[in-house]
């Protein structure tokens, strides 16, 4: 009985549902199909297609050491997937749930299409209809959830990797180069100077992590010290949550708590997008559809820039152009300067942070800039401006952060004055929530 696993965020061999169950029935057949025309209005951004070509790689070699091959091959994916089925004789396509609504809609399809197709959870701590109010209903706001979640039993203990059998064949497979993911400017020095990826980078960063992660309340609103620089690994399936949680939990023990809130927020996430698909592209409070956004495409290329005269805003946005990543703490004061001080709709950001980041993950984008904006589920309160001066003093006292991105580069005067924009974003914000948005 030989069997497909079709990989796609999951890009490991380790506690790997999919490929466990497939290699415990037989040979196995691991396929990859680069199918960007069916992510809907999301395709990956391009540090993300930079990653996943590095990933790719490293998980062709990874199945290159056990005899087996990373079959590679071009979308739709319905037409690839039965193609290697007549090409191998496969009686059976299983692969790791994903939750994106363009996703979930794919998957559907394929299920009814495709022989002996079974699919698995290997992207999260619990699936998104498991957890539920006591009324059955999805959860609004992230403190009952995290109590309901962490009521249920803890997750279960990884899957080690499987010892694969040699494929009964080994169909012709492009390479990741032929997929064109790299960029044709060479701009991405600065991400690999940074990241490894690959399951083997992936490993090598939790055990540097789980060594610190008894500090990480200290240490996690201070975007000088490091933090756990897990989430590109997380997003590519390079790790599984379980993993995360079980190292963290042996290293930390009690002090573990604050960083499996984290995941938990990105469980929460996945919870949200799943039970309302239409958010990324929509406000999750339907009365925000009335905010009066500017198009103001200078301040947008200012910010983008890191231009915009406050230096703890400018710190984080040059991060992300030369390292694909931001500290949490900047990517919160950064997105409500761009939604507040500037009145710039959030979508504008969240597209600028999917192109630009190595973990843009769609759930966690959304939630991330519709909380800052004040238009999600358990959204920070729309009268909460922040002052880049403060977060500054408060979380870079020393301005060690600020010095590290910006350095001796000429620092221009602020783009718009602090105490204004608060004014004119509260009489947006009040003319919306009059009207009756909440």
């Amino acid at each position: 009985m030989t069997t497909l696993v079709w990989f796609r965020s999951d890009l490991r061999l380790a506690d790997n549902p999919a490929l466990a169950a497939a290699a415990s029935r037989g040979p196995v057949i691991p396929v990859y199909v680069w199918a960007p025309e069916e992510e809907g209005s999301w395709p990956p951004g391009a540090a993300s297609r930079w990653w996943l070509h590095h990933s790719l790689a490293a998980l062709a070699r990874a199945l290159d050491r056990q005899g087996s091959q990373l079959v590679i091959r071009r979308g739709p994916a319905d037409d690839a997937l039965a193609q290697l089925v007549a090409e191998t004789g496969a009686d059976a396509v299983f692969w790791n749930r994903r939750y994106e609504p363009a996703a979930v809609a794919r998957e559907a399809h394929l299920k009814r299409s495709l022989p002996g197709a079974q699919s698995f959870n290997g992207a999260l701590l619990h699936e998104p209809w498991t957890v539920a109010t006591g009324a059955g209903t999805p959860y609004q706001v992230f403190t009952p959830f995290w109590r309901t979640l962490r009521s249920i039993r803890p997750p279960q203990a990884p899957l080690p990797a499987p010892r694969l059998a040699r494929p009964p064949c080994k169909p012709p497979s492009l390479r990741p180069h032929d997929l064109g993911l790299l960029p044709d400017v060479g701009w991405d020095g600065g991400l690999a100077a940074c990241w490894k990826p690959g399951e083997a980078g992936a490993a090598d960063a939790l055990d540097a992590f789980a060594e610190r992660s008894a500090r990480y309340a200290d240490d996690r609103d201070l975007p000088v010290r490091p933090s756990s620089r897990l989430s590109p690994h997380l997003h590519h399936g390079e790790l599984s949550p379980r993993q995360v949680w079980h190292a963290v939990t042996r290293s930390a023990g009690a002090a573990a708590e604050p960083y499996l809130r984290q995941l938990a927020w990105r469980e929460f996430a996945h919870h949200l997008l799943y039970h309302h698909p239409a958010s990324a592209e929509h406000p999750l409070r339907p009365g925000f559809g009335r905010m009066p956004w500017r198009d103001d495409p200078t301040a947008l290329a200012a910010w983008r820039q890191g231009r915009t005269g406050y230096a703890l805003v400018d710190a984080g946005m040059r991060q992300l152009w030369q390292t694909g990543w931001m500290h949490n703490r900047a990517r919160m004061v950064t997105a409500s300067f761009l939604t507040k001080h500037l009145l710039i709709d959030w979508r504008e950001g969240a597209r600028w942070f999917w192109d630009t980041l190595v973990d843009a993950d769609l759930a966690n984008n959304t939630l991330g800039w519709q909380w800052v904006a004040g238009s999600g589920a358990d959204a920070a309160p729309y009268h909460r401006i922040f002052s880049p001066e403060r977060q500054a003093q408060r979380y870079d006292a020393d301005g060690g952060y600020r010095n590290r991105w910006l350095g001796d580069s000429h620092r221009p005067p602020p783009i718009v004055d602090h105490a204004a924009a608060r004014t004119r974003a509260l009489a947006a914000y009040d003319a919306v929530r009059f009207a009756g948005s909440g």
